[in-house]
């Protein structure tokens, strides 16, 4: 993100001696009285858009996105001519999720001025933002063509082409913004995330170890190593990572859950739950939970509790699948196995290959 800079300016005004009411004023004293109104009215305009701007730097600097697209805005209207308040302003409309808004305040900037590298890359990160990622790409391309130096579009281009699954090229740019600042924890995790939807898993805990290093205290990334050793059957690995996660970040509701998940590999379903009610109680409306919860609960035989988190999973999130999964398993045990086979025709139909293979099994065609 471009650091703001406060600036300020001096109006100046000017005054001189002119003839008095009722005296004539010659031709040169006329055109000179009229250069010196212009000249105030200039310096007047610029300190009302100044003001604004510096109005506009402290509500951004203090997370105020609201005053901050305000304040800039009257800057522009003061001054249109002034491009830096418009490229805060699409900063701060971009910050604030206002996407659409950041887009037309940005081609307005580019409009003005084409060289202009780092509005085209907030126009990208605001393309990105209202999912038209044909657009982003082709401005954060322009914003590497115009200056190459940029790690942080290198980086963005990198998210977006991994929000598309291509994990491949994702890869290429994020190693392109490591080159090019080689602190950057998140350029290292997200590469590591790259390489673990490859099932590179080894490639993929050597930058997420990567990234630690450079922050020791990112709890997502202690996650991610968790999630990642889980995969690989190393459920003593992950759950130290989920508890070093957790260490760090007391209220990380995420990695309780994935300890909880990893616990119930193990069979230790007690501790597991455990993890899974933490979750809940750091957030109340995390679907993932409540289906764990369900799942543990079947294991230790309480089909009427697995039934009733299951509920509330679905309650919270309709479309999720191994939700329904565990409902089913709960109403085949309850004995209502029609309803248990609605529900894995629903977890097939959101996608869930366990969905399908209980319903094939269980309930014909």
């Amino acid at each position: 993100m471009k650091k703001l800079i406060l600036s300020c300016s001096i109006c100046l005004t000017f005054s001189s001696t002119f003839a008095q009411i009722g005296d004539e004023m010659t031709p040169k004293e006329i055109r000179y009285k009229d250069s010196i109104t212009a000249l105030n009215q200039k310096n007047a305009t610029t300190a009302v858009s100044q003001e604004a701007y510096n109005n506009g730097i402290k509500s951004f600097q203090g997370k105020d996105f609201t005053a901050a697209i305000r304040f800039f805005g009257e800057s522009i209207k003061a001054d249109p001519n002034f491009t830096a308040a418009m490229y805060n302003k699409g900063v701060a409309e971009n910050e604030a999720g206002l996407f659409k808004d950041a887009s037309v305040t940005l081609l307005a900037l580019i409009t003005k001025d084409p060289s202009y590298s780092k509005a085209y890359f907030q126009r990208g990160r605001a393309y990105q933002g209202t999912n038209e990622y044909a657009l982003s790409e082709k401005d954060y391309e322009k914003s590497i063509q115009i200056d190459p130096k940029n790690p942080k579009a290198y980086y963005n281009y990198g998210t977006l082409k991994f929000v598309q699954k291509d994990y491949l090229t994702a890869i290429k740019f994020f190693t392109k913004t490591i080159e090019l600042d080689p602190a950057n924890p998140l350029a290292y995790n997200d590469r590591g995330s790259s390489y673990r939807m490859l099932n590179d898993y080894v490639k993929a805990i050597a930058d997420y170890e990567l990234a630690l290093k450079k922050n020791p205290n990112l709890a997502f990334v202690l996650n991610n190593i968790g999630t990642t050793k889980r995969k690989t059957k190393d459920y003593v690995g992950a759950i130290a990572a989920f508890s070093r996660a957790i260490s760090v970040d007391a209220k990380f509701y995420m990695a309780f859950n994935n300890r909880g998940a990893a616990l119930m590999d193990q069979g230790k379903f007690d501790e597991a739950k455990k993890d899974f009610d933490a979750a809940i109680a750091i957030k109340s409306n995390y679907a993932p939970a409540y289906s764990n919860l369900s799942g543990v609960s079947f294991k230790k035989k309480d089909y009427k509790a697995a039934l009733i988190a299951a509920d509330k999973a679905i309650a919270i999130d309709g479309k999720y699948a191994e939700a329904y999964v565990n409902r089913g398993m709960a109403n085949e045990m309850l004995r209502e196995m029609e309803t248990a086979c609605a529900d894995w025709k629903k977890a097939s139909e959101l996608g869930s290959e366990t969905g399908k293979s209980f319903y094939s099994a269980n309930c014909g065609q």
